[in-house]
């Protein structure tokens, strides 16, 4: 596209900074780009982090901005850090069983599940979305951790026949209330009849894509996972001219609404150090599981003997705060006792919101606790229920 030039739904001059000045971050070819790295360029990115070997855009506008125009139209995201882990193969369903705690015999082809893989101490390695493309084939479209040695390792051990590979797959999110709109433009109405967590492989004239009914927002969401990396600026394209009457725009992760809908950062909220049930995802535990996995033993015990720390949702008094960039200390009676994961403020809820990790004998709703803030000070903090909003998940199913 020539320069200075405007497509469908591009923002305007006056909405673009200046060009993001790459020789900042980028040192070698070590750290990819993804299939749609030129089109965040021309849309006008402002920042990136590096996220699985990636250079991933976090910012066009101010977060709040981007956060209001998720809550009232549609974005678009470039999610290409997910990287796939795809296993085929024979024994590719006996091993990617064996990797979760999730009963996998209950997801079907078509279907996909948000899943724990879990090391033998029952820490959480990985929180990805698992989807379900055969009886043995399947993707873990990852958070930002290694998982394709682990999963070929335990391969290995177990003497499975199967092959484990990143293949060329890089999803885009479409997000917030107008998205089952622009989908519908795009793939035509059996897309929007997908339900929550389903998905279907299709093609955009011809790009090979599979759209789910995910999304890292709370909100209603699709994924468009493309096939083929050589397409990503068609694909980026063609989503803006569908979404361009519904105010379609790019944005970065919403970090403020994914704490409001109680969604988990692996790496932040998450680490190898902490188990489902610290962290509240017990869910993902299925106790009926007959089949063997790593991590079943460990699990076991944490479950029968409880756990001495639990994330917890917090609300933290005083001004608006930015989003944390280090894990702040939650101090009780003058000690410090645990740590803040994530928080922010809600412009929606008028009120500083987050996670905090601490004993279990101050999770309990109403406990009041301190949060020292670098370089602001301390703040009154008081335990409360989480998600903070739409507790149901009503609205992503919607």
């Amino acid at each position: 596209m020539p320069a200075g030039q405007q497509v469908a739904g591009e923002p305007g001059a006056e909405q673009r900074g200046a060009e993001f000045d790459m020789s900042v971050v980028q040192r070698g070819a070590r750290l990819r780009r993804s299939p749609f790295f030129a089109a965040t360029q021309r849309y006008g990115a402002k920042a990136y982090t590096v996220y699985n070997h990636m250079l991933f855009p976090i910012r066009f506008a101010d977060f709040e901005d981007e956060y209001w125009h998720l809550i009232d139209h549609v974005t678009l995201w470039d999610v290409s850090v997910e990287r796939q882990v795809e296993i085929t193969g024979p024994d590719a369903f006996a091993l990617t069983d064996r990797l979760t705690p999730r009963d996998l015999s209950r997801c079907a082809v078509g279907q996909g599940k948000y899943v724990a893989i879990t090391a033998h101490d029952g820490g959480v390695i990985n929180d990805p979305v698992l989807l379900r493309l055969g009886e043995n084939h399947f993707w873990l479209a990852l958070a930002d951790s290694d998982v394709l040695l682990w999963a070929r390792a335990i391969a290995m051990e177990a003497g499975l026949r199967v092959e484990i590979r990143e293949p060329d797959v890089s999803p885009l999110q479409i997000q917030g209330p107008a998205a089952k709109h622009v989908v519908r433009a795009l793939f035509g109405e059996p897309v929007t009849g997908l339900g929550y967590y389903r998905f279907l492989e299709t093609i955009l004239e011809d790009i090979p894509v599979v759209v789910t009914r995910t999304g890292w927002t709370g909100e209603v969401g699709y994924e468009v996972y493309l096939r083929d990396g050589s397409r990503g600026d068609e694909l980026w394209e063609r989503v803006m001219e569908a979404g361009a009457p519904y105010g379609i725009r790019p944005t970065g992760p919403c970090d403020i609404r994914r704490v409001e809908a109680g969604i988990l950062n692996w790496g932040a909220d998450i680490t190898l150090d902490d188990n489902v049930y610290q962290v509240g995802l017990d869910r993902l535990v299925d106790q009926s599981k007959t089949a063997d996995y790593i991590g079943r033993e460990a699990l076991t015990r944490i479950r029968r003997e409880g756990v001495s720390r639990k994330l917890v949702g917090v609300e933290i008094g005083g001004v608006p705060l930015e989003f944390n960039q280090t894990r702040w200390p939650v101090v009780a009676d003058g000690a410090a006792i645990g740590r803040i994961t994530s928080a922010v403020w809600s412009p929606r809820l008028r009120k500083n919101i987050g996670y905090a990790m601490v004993p279990t004998s101050h999770s309990a709703p109403g406990t009041g606790l301190e949060v020292e803030i670098p370089g602001i000070g301390t703040h009154p903090a008081t335990v409360v229920a989480k998600p903070f909003v739409d507790p149901n998940k009503e609205i992503p199913r919607g």
